[in-house]
């Protein structure tokens, strides 16, 4: 029995999250629905720009275990972050939620904690304004063996394959989590992150990992091709394959196996975490030895909680949900 059952690393952010109008993304220069990198001085402008903001721990993978802590299981998150107040609130917050953060804030650092300024507007579109700061610096050195050598899961951010040495701390987690009988996957996040990176991400999905997470865009841009086309490529070189589809059914395919789930479209209040949670969901089946289909419905089910409020973590029991479903 391992000590975890899903250990993530990825991006230690705190998201900051205040509701606005389309006009204030206007006058801020703010590009609607989607995440943009910004430099320090422009985060520090926005976040002044703020009113009734909240503040949560984030990152994409972040949700991710929290979520999956929230269903109970035993999970740790590896990130960066500076030792100031953000770093500190970060830290305590999963260790609150009863997720091990084993990384301890960095003393000394010349970069800040990570922050996201996520704005929504009324029709719940998102857009995301991220400074990435000390938690894009992650490498070998942050990676604990005894952590990722003692986990049943490892689940990777593709965000954190922008830098070489997030590339190798990528590397050191997975050849250990195989090392210790583990399975290792990875979200690819981003079809820009794709892009700049192809050639890496495909010989990482191809020779790493048991199992990959992606979108249709990000997909397609894997493998510049379309997405049939792409996702039979990837299901030839991965055990496991998941795309979601902006509100149509979800793609999983383990060999010969395909499945389709069904997504039941709904008005989102916050499209935040939307994705963090579907694997959330998904992953937490895969965990527990699920079908695929049942899996993907898990994922679905979680999804479609998060986005029916303001915030990226559940706030309903999303394991009585399961439960109403039929589905544990």
């Amino acid at each position: 029995m391992k000590k975890h059952q899903v250990v993530g690393i990825g991006n230690a952010i705190v998201d900051v999250i205040a509701q606005c109008d389309d006009a204030f993304l206007e006058v801020n220069g703010i590009d609607k629905g989607v995440m943009q990198l910004i430099e320090r001085d422009r985060a520090e402008l926005l976040y002044d720009a703020m009113s009734n903001r909240t503040e949560a721990p984030g990152g994409s993978v972040g949700n991710t275990i929290a979520g999956l802590g929230n269903l109970g299981l035993k999970t740790a998150f590896i990130g960066r972050v500076a030792d100031d107040a953000l770093g500190h609130f970060y830290e305590a917050a999963l260790n609150g939620e009863g997720t091990a953060f084993p990384n301890p804030p960095v003393k000394g650092a010349d970069l800040p904690t990570s922050r996201s300024m996520i704005f929504v507007t009324p029709d719940g579109e998102r857009s995301m304004n991220t400074y990435l700061g000390i938690s894009a610096d992650l490498s070998t050195e942050d990676v604990p063996l005894e952590v990722v050598e003692d986990t049943e899961i490892l689940f990777l951010e593709g965000y954190l394959f922008d830098k070489d040495h997030g590339k190798a701390g990528f590397l050191k987690a997975a050849q250990g989590c195989h090392r210790g009988g583990g399975r290792a996957g990875i979200s690819l996040s981003d079809p820009f992150c794709v892009d700049r990176h192809r050639d890496s991400f495909r010989r990482l999905v191809k020779e790493e990992m048991d199992f990959a997470l992606g979108n249709e865009h990000e997909w397609a841009s894997l493998y510049q091709t379309d997405l049939d086309s792409a996702l039979k490529q990837a299901a030839s070189e991965c055990g496991l394959v998941v795309c979601t589809r902006s509100g149509a059914d979800v793609v999983l395919i383990r060999g010969e196996e395909r499945v389709e789930v069904p997504v039941h479209r709904v008005v989102p209040v916050d499209a935040t975490g939307a994705g963090d949670q579907f694997a959330a969901g998904f992953l937490y089946g895969y965990a527990m030895g699920k079908p695929l289909e049942v899996a993907g419905r898990m994922g679905c089910v979680a999804a479609a909680e998060v986005i029916s409020h303001y915030g990226a973590r559940p706030e309903a029991d999303i394991l009585d949900m399961f439960r109403a479903d039929g589905l544990v």
